[in-house]
């Protein structure tokens, strides 16, 4: 059904901030909440309204148009909102697939980087001093790291950190499961960074 195709949703600043079905994608573009970003295919970007999309549906008809009983039209691929301008609230969750993402599969204290199965996660500061299961005191560290820190702080083994741990901040977001189902145009406001893609374990 191309009413149910996914159309990739932007927010004011043109950045992605949802994905909605083509019929939701309709309903927005004809209440004038929201306008179609097309491309010629040379990074040249134009919105049109519901009319302009309309207008250009008759003048250059696409393989996968919508008909209706009056008119034929082109399935959007991407929206712009009109008045959306912010970014929806996200945090990356705590998980020990995320920590390895964070600290990109490096030993914190040698700075090498291993593969996934010959790291431990270690509190900097050991629990029974205090030290808290959160993302300020947990990092990727080697086993010999490991063992040689022990239960201490990273001070009383002669050993430092290469880079102070923190809280991912959580970035325009837009998760995609659905493999090739996205539209080739999509690519062009999408950053794959890491912290784009929310991570599960």
């Amino acid at each position: 059904m191309l009413l149910e195709r996914h159309v990739l949703v932007l927010n004011r600043l043109w950045q992605a901030v949802n994905i909605c079905t083509v019929r939701r994608a309709f309903t927005l573009l004809f209440q004038g909440h929201a306008q179609v970003v097309w491309t010629d295919g040379n990074n040249n970007f134009r919105t049109h309204d519901f009319d302009g999309w309309r207008d250009l549906s008759e003048r250059e008809p696409d393989e996968e148009m919508v008909h209706t009983i009056s008119l034929k039209i082109r399935i959007p691929r991407v929206i712009v909102l009109l008045i959306f301008d912010e970014l929806p609230t996200k945090e990356v969750k705590f998980t020990r697939h995320n920590i390895f993402e964070r600290d990109k599969n490096t030993c914190q204290y040698c700075g090498k980087v291993f593969d996934r199965k010959e790291l431990n996660l270690d509190h900097i500061i050991p629990r029974d001093k205090g030290g808290q299961t959160t993302w300020e005191n947990i990092v990727c560290s080697c086993i010999p790291c490991n063992t040689r820190k022990g239960n201490r702080l990273p001070h009383q083994a002669g050993m430092h950190l290469i880079r102070k741990p923190v809280r991912p901040k959580w970035r325009p977001f837009v998760h995609f499961t659905f493999g090739g189902n996205h539209h080739e145009s999509w690519r062009h406001f999408i950053d794959v960074a890491y912290w784009n893609v929310e991570l599960s374990e």
